[in-house]
């Protein structure tokens, strides 16, 4: 029983950051030096590439401004970044690269640095591990006496590079070197792969007797076998060309003296053990990282914290739950409240515990003009739920008018001090207002298609702003606004990239006008006197743009047209997925070309190129099975199926990210259809069979169970166990603050005196000490445990409560 439950544990990592900017970059490398050139970052798993950015212009020290999140969907042992420049007529220069080890990606989690960047040099673009056995056997030799046999065993190797995309086709040499010899032996070719499996052994002669004749080429004595070490090379065999160097490896023959067979997995190795040599200085690169591993256990031992966390809601008081208490000990972190928001998601209890902490944050406000404008649990957990299920809703309502906005570019300064020679500030004023008109007609005329969970929380604190203040009839739409405008459509607008409505961070002067836009957006989506508005500007330029707007009628659309839907329920809009990944698509079953792939909630199709007609279309409602395809059946890797009433359609993604993507959102998609099959295929059918089952009928039925379906709501983005696992890091980060806590509720419930406002102690929020040290205990015990379930698996490499 034990086994079974160890191997449900599940190692997930996932990695989001920014590359912010770049700093004297160098000389490019080949016959063109030009400093001054385009250039662009990628990142790269290994030697994959998974995330690139655009093209910025001319500059030695560009800023990129670029954000990423994936997860990570494979193991890895290098995260590197890149810098190219781009290069028209040949293909892109590398200037330099940031490497950096997965077991050191904790020392940089969480903030800005600054790396320098090293040469890209072919032999040191490594990955990928080797299995090898080796052994001593004494032998004797043709007169009699004792001798020893080297026998080397390469087993196998694993995670080897993709060669221009493809598979490689990799062979091994295994060498016996020493100071006066060196031996080497060759492995078969094995074609298109990254495991291959060789299960070749090697003999090699390594101590010979006394009596050995002395006109061999080479003398080896006893005592030499300290010097010998076995040399395993991996190569991709290029037939024509110059084979391609994948790795290496050395292993010394003495570790043999203490261990008679000796069988061991070794990384490879860049040639020459790694060894840099000096290089002119190439610049520096800034990112944020934040790299997370979770170790999750059996869904069984998450649930006495997950339950305890789910009563939250019924906790009277709320300061007293679980989940307020995590809110309040890790007020510093703010990416640790979104766990506990999609677990409260994932079981419908996410409204009543927001409007129970939303109530008690009304209690301390004082001013209706003041609501839910800091920085508080109820507004951090309103914050992520937002982002979460309005994604969708954010790329109906306005992604159309920010592609419109950055895509025509029309000049909108309107700050006299940065006007360009030949602007003309009226011309600019008058571009700017019709984006502004565009962007706040398309909000409210949005709130049919606003999510039912977002109307449900709005519904919510509309009520309980109207009975906190109820002399201001304004209340109610201004406890709402504060959110929708100023916290959700506002900030998208300012960040487009940050919300998945453009695929980059916008150029400079397109960034400026979304900035204008999100301003006057914020304001008019407020609420009080146009005295407090036009006061919250300080800019004159931006008091003189908004008064040109009629305010009464922009209040009014605000009010009837979008709050007062609010009240209706919603319906869920059309969403339109495009993934290109620099024009790497292929699709076919044989004939593999690139093409544009295209998903909506109605219809899969594929293009020649963006914006062409369909050369096929899919109706969703046909898609039967939506699986991942084994590499065996065309020799590629990233590959998976879209199984519908006609023949499977087969596409390779342009990386692993990519390929988990696209199953992500097709599952989605389809997870409601009709005719969904129970069992799949694997492989293809060819010459006659199915290459997975090699059954010889195309009908027959699939040989492996579907990846389960269930119904397509929020429920099933969210992962309880990887949340569960994520909130006891958080907490046992946090355990001297927890205790902090305990000793509070201890001295408030035993001193019945006036409270000595202590600096630790002022940080908390306890209503009730003794409720509040009854949770605290529990969490303690539940955490205890938690730790030692973590402890029995002997899980060494987990760093709890680090990123």
């Amino acid at each position: 029983m034990a086994e079974e439950d160890d191997a449900r544990i599940r190692i997930l990592q996932s990695l989001r950051g920014k590359i912010c900017e770049a700093k004297n970059l160098g000389p490019v490398s080949g016959p063109n030096r030009q400093r001054d050139l385009c250039t662009f970052c990628t990142i790269s798993l290994d030697q994959e590439e998974v995330f690139r950015t655009k093209v910025f212009d001319k500059s030695v020290s560009p800023f990129y401004g670029e954000d990423f999140y994936f997860e990570i969907p494979r193991p890895f042992q290098c995260l590197s970044f890149y810098v190219y420049a781009k290069s028209v007529f040949q293909r892109d220069l590398p200037v330099g690269k940031v490497s950096i080890r997965k077991d050191d990606l904790c020392k940089y989690s969480g903030k800005e640095h600054w790396f320098s960047l090293h040469p890209v040099d072919p032999n040191s673009e490594v990955q990928g591990k080797v299995h090898l056995e080796m052994r001593l056997n004494e032998v004797i030799t043709e007169n009699g006496s004792l001798g020893q046999h080297l026998v080397v065993r390469i087993i196998e190797c694993k995670e080897l590079p993709l060669i221009s995309g493809q598979n490689c086709d990799p062979y091994a040499t295994v060498s016996l070197v020493g100071p006066a010899r060196s031996d080497q032996k060759k492995t078969k070719v094995k074609k298109k792969t990254s495991n291959p499996q060789f299960e070749e052994t090697f003999f090699f002669e390594v101590t010979r007797s006394s009596s050995y004749s002395k006109k061999s080429h080479f003398q080896v004595e006893e005592e030499d076998i300290e010097k010998l070490e076995i040399k395993v090379d991996l190569w991709n065999n290029e037939n024509l060309a110059q084979d391609v160097f994948l790795g290496e490896t050395r292993v010394p023959v003495k570790i043999l003296r203490n261990d008679h067979i000796h069988k061991a997995w070794y990384l490879l190795q860049p040639k020459g053990n790694g060894s840099k040599s000096k290089s002119d200085d190439l610049g520096s690169l800034r990112l944020k990282l934040t790299y997370i591993e979770d170790t999750v256990l059996p869904s069984a031992c998450y649930t006495p914290l997950c339950n305890l966390l789910l009563k939250s809601p019924d906790v009277k008081p709320i300061s007293a739950s679980a989940a307020h208490i995590l809110g309040d000990i890790c007020r510093e972190r703010y990416e640790a409240v979104l766990p506990m928001v999609r677990l409260l998601l994932h079981h419908n209890r996410f409204v009543p515990f927001v409007s129970a902490v939303a109530a008690l944050e009304l209690d301390n406000t004082q001013e209706a003009n003041t609501i839910f404008r800091g920085n508080s649990l109820a507004t951090r957990c309103i914050d992520d739920m937002m982002k979460i299920v309005g994604k969708n809703y954010l790329a109906v309502t306005l992604k159309p008018v920010i592609d419109e906005i950055c895509d025509s570019n029309k000049a909108c300064e309107i700050d006299p001090n940065k006007l360009k020679e030949g602007d003309n500030v009226e011309v600019n004023k008058e571009n700017l207002q019709v984006y502004v008109q565009k962007v706040f007609s398309s909000i409210t005329q949005s709130s049919s298609s606003c999510p039912p969970l977002m109307c449900d929380v709005f519904r919510s604190l509309r009520h309980l702003a109207c009975k906190r203040f109820p002399g201001d009839p304004h209340v109610q739409y201004s406890a709402v606004s504060s959110f929708v405008f100023l916290r959700f459509f506002a900030v998208a607008v300012l960040s487009p990239h940050s919300f998945q409505l453009r695929s980059h961070h916008p150029d400079p002067e397109i960034s400026r006008t979304l900035t204008l836009i999100s301003k006057t957006i914020q304001t008019l989506g407020s609420w009080g006197s146009l005295s407090k508005k036009l006061s919250s500007f300080k800019e004159t330029y931006m008091y003189d743009f908004f008064k040109s707007f009629q305010e009464d009628k922009c209040i009014e659309k605000v009010k009837k047209v979008f709050f007062n839907t609010l009240k209706d329920s919603c319906v869920c809009p059309d969403r339109e997925v495009q993934k290109r990944a620099q024009g790497r698509k292929r699709l076919g079953k044989r004939n593999f070309k690139k093409r544009w792939l295209r998903v909506t909630n109605r219809e899969l199709s594929y293009h020649k190129h963006k914006g062409k007609e369909a050369l096929c279309t899919i109706s969703v409602k046909n898609i039967q099975a939506v699986e991942k395809l084994d590499e065996s059946a065309f020799n590629r890797k990233n590959m998976f199926q879209v199984v519908h009433s006609e023949k499977p359609l087969y596409v390779q993604a342009g990386n692993c990210v990519e390929a988990s993507e696209w199953l992500e959102v097709l599952g989605q998609v389809t997870r409601c259809n009709e005719g969904r099959l129970a069992t799949f295929h694997p492989s293809n059918y060819t010459s006659g069979s199915w290459q997975c089952c090699k059954s010889q009928s195309n009908s027959a039925p699939g040989c492996k169970p579907c990846t389960t379906t269930m119904l397509a709501n929020l429920q099933l983005d969210i992962d309880c166990d990887r949340e569960t696992e994520r909130i006891f890091s958080f907490l046992s980060s946090n355990d001297t603050k927890l205790q902090n806590m305990e000793d509070a509720c201890a001295s408030m419930a035993v001193y019945q005196g006036p409270q000595r406002e202590q600096e630790e102690y002022s940080k908390f929020t306890i209503q009730e000490p003794k409720e509040t040290f009854q949770t605290l205990k529990q969490l303690r015990n539940i955490m205890e445990e938690l730790q030692r379930q973590h402890n029995i698996r002997n899980d060494t490499a987990a760093q709890y409560g680090s990123l």
